[in-house]
């Protein structure tokens, strides 16, 4: 039998342009059902394909704390958010949502 070779899934190698990060982010506040920290995950996702070094220079915080913040495992307060998606050159932007 024959053992098939895999790799693992990585989203940050198809986040290579503002429009698909753009998109990816979308996609990611569209499937949260109301879930901060799947969007703090998402916004690591960009982070990290953007270069998390700049990233955290260009939102005035530390590396360090942005790690923490956009791991997932909890919910980075709404002022981090607004740092990192200016950072991360996005625009966050709301609609009405017709019901």
């Amino acid at each position: 039998m024959t053992k098939t070779a895999t790799t693992r899934y990585d989203v940050t190698e198809h986040l290579r342009t503002p429009e698909e990060m753009a998109a990816y982010l979308e996609a990611c506040l569209e499937e949260a059902d109301g879930d901060a920290a799947f969007i703090a995950k998402a916004l690591g996702d960009i982070a990290r394909a953007k270069g998390m070094s700049q990233v955290a220079r260009d939102a005035g915080l530390s590396r360090e704390s942005l790690y923490k913040a956009l791991s997932g495992e909890r919910s980075p307060g709404f002022d981090t958010i607004l740092k990192v998606i200016g950072a991360l050159g996005l625009k966050l932007h709301a609609e009405a949502s017709g019901g």
